[in-house]
């Protein structure tokens, strides 16, 4: 008997020693990684990819600061602003590799950084309903098949449809294939708006295009015309929308980021914003711009934009292959946006944006 119990009794024991031993073991492992830490050696390594992780967090903290008097780069930094975040995997993985804590302690700065300015745009932030559906496209001169594009936009179920860089070429061929679905159309010059609804009060707006010697004796409604305005009636009262394509920018050797003409449409536009009385406005164009660039500072004071407030993600429209930066925009005032989204490809090299509004 006095066998068997003892025999239980060191069963007992050793059940007991297996069970709490994961606690020494979890225990001795915190204190090597505490001791890994607490050598100088890992805060030593990778001092380049530290200051690299430094530089990063305060560039992007600091990107108002970045001076435009030098070929306009802090418009240029700002208009890429969010694919900055692509450098905190890269600089992490290098951190990883050289094993050095003062790297990856030193990324902490542009994630939180990154987070605050973008972390909004991550998720769906749009709201069922709406009553009225506003699409935007930049057509592209090069369009190869402008009635296949037009086809594809009455398919999105648009109930004002406004395009942007129209070629005198095309412009028929738009008219035609939209006629049947948009009983009310304004054209001026290289923009256009189609609507369910009837149009009043449509012309011509002046963003202050420099059209080089011709420019004071230049007609004020000719193909160069690049901006429209137009009052949309609805059951809710009337709706102003602008169409706009603004000045492209390039990025030459000599000017660097070419912005100049962009800024004086964004000012142009902004103005006549501004001066409108009618409390419901919406802007729809290609401003060749993203948000985030300070040129836009006080329109997007003015103005809310349908993918910022209610979007899925960033809605990036330009390159349509591989989409780098949203330059295409629905920005509205006195309405409100439920729902914004990105339409698939057309013939051009931008892709159709959309929105749903509602009073």
């Amino acid at each position: 008997m006095t066998q068997v119990d003892t025999a239980e009794s060191g069963q007992d024991g050793e059940h007991r020693q297996d069970t709490g031993s994961g606690t020494p073991r979890a225990a001795a492992g915190v204190r090597r990684a505490v001791l890994v830490v607490a050598r100088p050696e890992p805060w030593r390594r990778g001092p380049l990819l530290t200051a690299s992780a430094l530089l990063l967090g305060l560039l992007m903290l600091l990107h108002a600061s970045v001076p435009n008097r030098i070929g306009h780069l802090g418009s240029l930094v700002e208009t890429f602003l969010p694919w900055f975040g692509l450098f905190v995997p890269v600089l992490l993985a290098g951190a990883l590799l050289r094993r050095s804590a003062s790297a990856v302690v030193a990324l902490l700065l542009p994630v939180m950084v990154w987070l605050n300015l973008f972390g909004g745009l991550l998720g769906d932030r749009s709201h069922a309903g709406g009553d009225l559906t506003l699409v935007s496209h930049n057509v592209g001169a090069d369009n190869p098949d402008p009635a296949a594009t037009a086809r594809d936009l009455v398919a999105s179920g648009a109930d004002v449809l406004a395009l942007e860089e129209i070629t005198p070429e095309a412009t028929g061929t738009y008219e035609k294939e939209l006629a049947g679905t948009y009983p009310f159309h304004a054209v001026r010059g290289t923009v256009g708006l189609w609507s369910r609804l009837p149009l009043s009060e449509t012309r011509r707006v002046d963003i202050d295009m420099d059209y080089g010697p011709l420019a004071d004796t230049k007609p004020v409604d000719t193909a160069a015309t690049r901006a429209l305005r137009t009052t949309v009636t609805t059951d809710r009262g009337p709706l102003v929308v602008y169409v706009a394509h603004l000045a492209s920018v390039r990025v030459t050797p000599r000017d660097g980021f070419g912005t100049s003409q962009r800024d004086r449409g964004v000012r142009a536009i902004g103005r006549a914003v501004a001066a409108e009385r009618n409390e419901r406005v919406v802007l729809l164009g290609d401003l060749n711009g993203t948000l985030d660039d300070r040129a836009f500072t006080g329109l997007g004071a003015r103005m809310t934009a349908a993918q910022d407030a209610a979007g899925d993600g960033f809605g990036f429209t330009w390159p349509a292959g591989f989409p780098m930066a949203r330059i295409d925009q629905i920005l509205v005032r006195g309405v409100r946006p439920e729902s914004s989204w990105v339409l698939p490809a057309t013939g051009s090299d931008h892709l159709p944006v959309a929105a749903r509004i509602s009073w």
